[in-house]
């Protein structure tokens, strides 16, 4: 029923976890991992419990619900069932335990340190972030896979979709129907704190430069304020709208990310369409140069000071609302690293994944641009989201 995480992949990603500790923290002694996303990627099941893992002994997955799923699903070589913290406690702790501080709250904390009294937790997030971030065969097969359902979805069926009076409601619920026929996994997770995602932003016209606490150049009005994203009940499509759509899709845990925008009932304006490929044109360099040995912050410059001040204004967001960014790493979760951006000066590997996303938005429009999800290769980077140019007319019915 269940495609297995193979034992081979399970025991790279652990030795590449370990030589990335050994590197960057020498004294280490005891990793402790929690999140149920880090657990699926080290072990292969996402069940409640925590992975021990002693610098020089076995790793061990303690399990305290549901030990017999993750025994099904699993081939990680050490699987125990506790009750609680006490089952597993150790006789002895070291001093230091490296924990993700990104993830783990303080009373979580707490009760953990009841049974495990060390005296001081550090983080081991940038070395499971890196690791996670490039990618095996394994995991691209199914990012792939992820991506050509992606592109059917937004550059196939969404055209048909379209008709005058529909709600960006209408519209979502229409979209999440095909993803789940053709494969979608039926959430999209991203690594935000306390940030939720159903789809992404489905918008018509100026809702999609709304403003919005999610870190993207676009927007939406939202359900309410109570659940400020995904779609709005009282937007409906009307002849010359923009149809904006910014969605994650998943497939076996791994994403692929992608932006599609049509213009409904009309052609888009000659001036909104040059201003729209300009984005496209970003994208393409952006492409080019994802390449092994290419070092994200010095390309976001590079692409940064070769534009315009007048592009400049609503490049990636609205007003005083623009993202620092011009694209992201992706994989069990929609934003991963590296990011394209300053502060990013690690070279890029190839396998590494990325979503470029160069938008801008316009007055009394919305937003428009592209985003594709894209492969580090020696060659640059190859898209796996399709090849549609985005701001596609759409015949109004």
């Amino acid at each position: 029923m269940f495609t297995k995480v193979p034992r081979t992949e399970l025991d790279s990603r652990l030795n590449r976890f370990r030589k990335a500790m050994n590197a960057g923290h020498p004294e280490w002694k005891l990793a402790v991992i929690f999140s149920k996303i880090n657990l699926y990627y080290f072990t292969g099941t996402m069940q409640e419990g925590m992975l021990l893992i002693p610098r020089d002994e076995e790793a061990v997955l303690w399990i305290r619900r549901s030990f017999e799923r993750a025994v099904n699903e699993s081939l990680f070589p050490v699987i125990r069932n506790m009750d609680s913290y006490r089952d597993a406690a150790a006789s002895a702790m070291p001093k230091s335990v490296y924990i993700e501080t990104e993830f783990v709250p303080v009373a979580f904390l707490r009760r953990f340190q009841k049974y495990f009294p060390f005296q001081e937790a550090l983080p081991l997030d940038s070395q499971i972030g890196d690791v996670r971030a490039v990618k095996s065969n394994f995991e691209l097969d199914i990012m792939i896979k992820a991506g050509d359902l992606h592109r059917i979805v937004l550059e196939e069926r969404v055209p048909k979709m379209l008709h005058t009076g529909m709600s960006e409601v209408d519209l979502a619920a229409s979209l999440y129907t095909h993803m789940l026929e053709l494969g979608h996994q039926g959430v999209a997770r991203v690594s935000m704190l306390d940030t939720e995602l159903s789809l992404g932003h489905i918008a018509f016209g100026e809702s999609s430069r709304y403003p919005t606490s999610f870190n993207g150049p676009g927007g939406n009005f939202g359900m309410s304020p109570a659940v400020p994203m995904g779609a709005n009940r009282k937007m409906k499509l009307a002849k010359g709208d923009l149809v904006f759509i910014d969605i994650g899709v998943g497939v076996d845990g791994y994403h692929a990310d992608k932006t599609h925008t049509y213009v409904f009932g009309k052609e888009p304006d000659s001036g909104i369409l040059g201003e729209h490929n300009v984005c496209l044109e970003i994208q393409d360099r952006l492409a080019e140069q994802l390449k092994p040995g290419i070092v994200p912050s010095v390309l976001y410059e590079d692409i940064m000071n070769s534009l315009s001040p007048s592009f400049l204004k609503n490049f990636m967001g609205f007003g005083d609302r623009q993202v620092k960014f011009l694209g992201h790493g992706i994989g069990l979760v929609i934003d991963e690293i590296p990011v394209i951006a300053k502060g990013f000066d690690c070279p890029l590997q190839e396998n590494m994944v990325l979503a470029l996303e160069p938008k801008k938005g316009i007055e009394n429009f919305g937003m428009v641009g592209i985003e594709n999800t894209f492969i580090v290769t020696p060659k640059g980077g190859k898209c796996i989201t399709g090849c549609s140019r985005g701001l596609v007319p759409i015949a109004g019915s």
